[in-house]
């Protein structure tokens, strides 16, 4: 770095931006401490004040021991806000049920089934409605009961009746009431959402809902909660609905009560894992999947890369940073951008390859020819990878270890196969095993060229081409009734010990490959 940039950042200068700098990152924790408060998120609040204490004390004390901090909290701050974090949230969430229906929290849950279990009774009373506005601009419902002609101001609070006298009735609706403004035309469309969940309240459970912008209806509940049993009654039958510990109410029959509310479940979504038939089944088979994927694209590419690196290694070749311009061109291009084109390219109506040689091969629709497809361009993107790699380690091995073996009397491939290549395996192996864990997560190349299909057997989720880490993404996004978080990061977990495992398997194989080099 230069002098004088140090210089100036040293001074006057770098004091500046290091007070509007901690200016922001207290203004960002007031704003953040701010929304933690109003959710009564305690711990998170604590944690945060405290954070930010520290932050400050470093940076603008003087002391021996804040001088190394103030190099090393930057990137404490990133590990802990981009790995730690999200590493320890994935895995609570592998105990818990958090998935569709299950996200809100046990009161959340008992009101949103009170809510949600009001209908329509036969003898209830219905409204003709106007919308109006109260004097603190809160929408408000002004009611005609349509039996009794009676008047009445409808709030989230409860029902409230106003005089004959205060209001003008037309057409049998109100026209206007003293203290209230009745909605323009024009804002009709803009109060649709906060209609949609508007509820009266008028004792016993029940509670009057528009219905539309001109009428509404007294609803009666379908259940009937009892807080001391903590069970909820369907009035109709008598039915109990229990709390069955999972997060749901749940009758003697198994009839469910949606929505439920996210709870500890401990080891319940790896054991659907291991017992479930409709998600082991399934994952055995993605598994054994992706590990040939993994390894074939290594091991090919690693191949490929190997030979073009040997044959473009000899001096004096003709065209030969042409020939390697060429070779690096697909790792010059952007992943996902030539998965689309690849995509295109092996379409078996209108695609290239197709078209070319005259062939109608499924590539993409068919589960082998699919696979087939997966493996080839992974091994198109990976080629150029490992040329490189392979053309760095041959150059870096000293020329007298390969002329002393040709003077001894080896032959070309005596030298490669017990110098050469002996010594490239001591500095690529590493590289070999890190390109396996890439490729046993590679979900751009999954994703973005077969979606993880074409389908195949009865199984509604993983598809022929679906490795681990897309099959993991479907179970979050698309399973079951919905998304399903807490079986997805239990499978999350479980990948990072197969792929934690089998890693470390290898680093330490290498170690024998030191030793026989």
């Amino acid at each position: 770095m230069p002098t004088w940039l140090i210089t100036t950042f040293s001074g006057t200068v770098g004091l500046v931006l290091k007070i509007v700098l901690l200016c922001v990152v207290n203004a960002l924790t007031i704003w953040a401490a701010a929304v933690l408060a109003d959710h009564h998120k305690w711990r998170a609040f604590g944690v945060l004040i405290l954070a930010a204490l520290a932050i400050d004390a470093v940076y603008l004390l003087n002391r021996k021991w804040t001088l190394p901090l103030k190099f090393l909290l930057p990137g404490t701050v990133l590990l802990i806000a981009f790995h730690v974090v999200p590493v320890i949230y994935t895995i609570n969430v592998a105990f818990t049920n958090y998935s569709t229906g299950h996200i809100l929290s046990r009161s959340e849950a008992i009101d949103s089934i009170r809510q949600n279990s009001l209908t329509e009774s036969a003898n209830g009373a219905s409204y003709a409605m106007t919308l109006m506005r109260d004097d603190a601009h809160r929408l408000v419902l002004a009611l005609v009961d349509q039996d009794s002609g009676e008047t009445y101001i409808g709030t989230r609070e409860g029902l409230k009746p106003i005089p004959r006298g205060d209001v003008t009735i037309a057409d049998g609706t109100i026209a206007s009431a003293k203290g209230y403004t009745k909605l323009p035309l024009r804002e009709l469309g803009s109060v649709d959402t906060e209609l949609s969940d508007y509820k009266v309240p008028v004792g016993g459970g029940k509670a009057i809902q528009p219905q539309g912008f001109d009428s509404a209806l007294q609803l009666q509940p379908t259940f009937r909660y009892d807080a001391k049993a903590n069970t909820f009654v369907k009035i109709d039958n008598g039915a109990v609905y229990r709390d069955d510990g999972l997060g749901s109410y749940v009758a003697a029959s198994g009839d469910e009560i949606e929505p439920g509310w996210k709870t500890y479940v401990g080891l319940r979504n790896f054991s659907r894992i291991g017992h479930s038939a409709l998600i082991r089944d399934p994952f055995l088979k993605v598994l054994v999947w992706t590990l040939f994927f993994a390894t074939s694209v290594v091991l090919v590419s690693f191949a490929l890369g190997l030979l073009l690196a040997v044959a473009l290694n000899k001096p004096g070749m003709r065209l030969q940073r042409t020939y390697r311009i060429i070779l690096v061109i697909p790792y010059a291009v952007p992943a996902f951008l030539a998965l689309l084109v690849w995509q295109g390219l092996l379409n078996d109506d209108f695609g290239v390859v197709n078209n070319v040689f005259h062939t109608s091969i499924p590539w993409l629709f068919d589960p082998w020819w699919a696979r087939v497809s997966v493996i080839f361009v992974s091994v198109w993107l990976t080629v150029p990878y490992f040329f490189l790699v392979c053309l760095g380690a041959l150059q870096s091995i000293p020329a007298e270890l390969t002329e002393a073996a040709r003077v001894d009397g080896g032959g070309a491939w005596q030298v490669f196969r017990k110098v050469s290549f002996p010594l490239l395996l001591v500095a690529v192996t590493p590289l070999m095993i890190a390109s396996f864990a890439f490729n046993f997560n590679n979900f751009n190349n999954i994703y973005l060229l077969t979606g993880g299909g074409p389908a195949v057997g009865n199984s509604p989720i993983a598809g022929a081409t679906d490795i681990l880490i897309s099959y993991t993404y479907k179970i979050a996004f698309a399973s079951g009734k919905g998304q399903d978080y807490g079986l997805a990061c239990a499978i999350a977990i479980l990948i990072f010990v197969i792929v934690g495992t089998i890693s470390a398997i290898s680093f330490s194989r290498t170690k024998a490959l030191e030793n026989l080099a």
